[in-house]
């Protein structure tokens, strides 16, 4: 009866051991990957993001629904991170780069700071915010090559995390061709950022071409990258440095 005894209080403190292990080890495997993600976002606890939104095509203040979608995307990866979200039209923008982190959403015709974003940090790279011709309204021209949408069926995305200023929190741009892939950037930062730390560094740049597929079908859902601009899209053409 003792050994039967002796033997069920041993198992116990096994179970009881093993359990506190395991529950242990998730804790720090937890916390270590929350560490990264902070890390990553440049979104310690406690700390404050700027989500930039662009407009709505003929309105002032408004926004459209799917760009209302990419927001909400973004707001819980913030969250996650233990920061807060402040969410703030283009054209009220009015900070530095590198003070807080900041994730800006939209193309430079429908958003100021965009406007501002892409000859500053990407010099290499531009968007054609020109009413006609129609079939280059929103080409992406970068590295000598030009993207042209083809609307519903295949439309482009930027999606580039920067640093610069003092404070050395990123900037991350969500530069499309249409709402949809706005809202496609932000799903495939949220599904693969761990991915594209672990490729550019918890600290480190990029800047990707996405490209959605049959939106009309697919929705945001269906992404190629469609090539790494990270170099070119970060230096000026030879022309435009000479001058």
């Amino acid at each position: 009866m003792n050994e039967d005894l002796r033997n069920v209080v041993l198992g116990v403190l096994a179970t009881g051991v093993s359990g506190s292990l395991g529950w242990l080890t998730r804790t720090y495997a937890f916390r270590r990957r929350l560490r990264r993600k902070q890390a990553f976002f440049g979104l310690p606890a406690g700390s404050e993001c700027l989500l930039v939104v662009n407009r709505l095509a003929g309105s002032e203040r408004g926004v459209h629904a799917t760009d209302v979608s990419a927001l909400l995307e973004l707001s819980a990866l913030v969250k996650d991170c233990g920061a807060r979200p402040r969410i703030v039209q283009h054209d009220t923008a009015r900070q530095g780069l590198g003070e807080t982190a900041e994730f800006c959403i939209g193309g430079p015709f429908s958003n100021r700071r965009m406007a501002a974003h892409l000859p500053n940090l990407l010099p290499g790279l531009t968007m054609n915010v020109e009413q006609e011709p129609a079939e280059d309204r929103g080409m992406f021209t970068v590295g000598g090559e030009n993207y042209r949408p083809e609307w519903g069926v295949s439309e482009y995305v930027v999606l580039a995390r920067l640093t610069r200023g003092e404070g050395g929190r990123p900037v991350f741009l969500l530069c499309g061709q249409a709402a949809v892939t706005n809202q496609a950037a932000a799903r495939h930062l949220a599904r693969h950022h761990e991915a594209l730390a672990a490729t550019y560094g918890r600290d480190g740049s990029f800047v990707l071409l996405l490209r959605v597929v049959n939106s009309q079908a697919y929705g945001p859902d269906v992404v190629e990258v469609v090539a790494d601009l990270t170099r070119v899209a970060r230096t000026a053409p030879a022309a435009a440095a000479a001058t």
